[in-house]
């Protein structure tokens, strides 16, 4: 496939959609294989949203692994990679994705797969951002936290020893890449699904 970026690379970040271990703050709303149907739900409409214009190539990195039929059926659907994540934290796996992708292409970009606010439109900026020489593109989340980090080099001091999932994420990046001299392009603030409200506000927008 011919794609406008071919020097670039999304890296989708996904869990097994097994009950229990996924969306567990839909619950008690939702019991556990609900939840997990809704994580599902939230990957394909990732992948449809990351595969709309095709700009770059698209990998898969699955945890626990890459064995999970779930994610046997997506790259059967589209034309990605999987990729098992390495790593003990959320930071550390993040930095372990970035150093393998690019040693491989000039750009990565990476993502979770829970952000219905995020669009083709978004991604598409983010790769212009990262060609046009900035350091690092991020997309704030509503929460504090953010949904979405390109870069054009590895950058391990922004992922370790860093406190996940709280309202101070953002802040705490920014800090450290303005420590680093980075230039940083900022997309609009974002949100995601992780509470119940949310998952009832993305299902109006995916029914209107």
């Amino acid at each position: 496939m011919a794609y406008p970026f071919p020097d670039s690379v999304l890296l989708i970040f996904c869990k097994a959609p097994i009950p229990g271990q996924v969306k567990t703050r839909l619950q008690p709303a939702l019991n556990a294989a609900q939840a997990a149907e809704a994580h599902r739900q939230l990957t394909r409409m990732t992948l449809q949203r990351a595969f709309q214009r095709a700009l770059c190539p698209v990998e898969l990195h699955c945890a626990p692994d890459t064995h999970d039929d779930f994610f046997q059926d997506c790259v059967s659907r589209y034309p990605l990679v999987l990729k098992p994540q390495r790593g003990a934290d959320l930071g550390e796996r993040m930095q372990h994705a970035f150093a393998d992708a690019l040693s491989r292409y000039r750009h990565a970009v990476l993502m979770g797969c829970d952000c219905p606010s995020l669009s083709a439109d978004d991604l598409h900026r983010a790769l212009l951002k990262l060609l046009a020489g900035h350091d690092a593109v991020i997309a704030p989340a509503d929460d504090g936290g953010y949904v979405m980090i390109g870069l054009n080099q590895a950058q391990p001091s922004l992922f370790s020893d860093m406190t996940w999932s709280h309202d101070q994420v953002m802040a705490a990046t920014r800090r450290r890449a303005k420590d680093l001299g980075l230039k940083v392009y900022e997309l609009d603030s974002q949100w995601g699904v992780d509470n119940y409200q949310d998952w009832q506000r993305y299902l109006e927008l995916a029914n209107s």
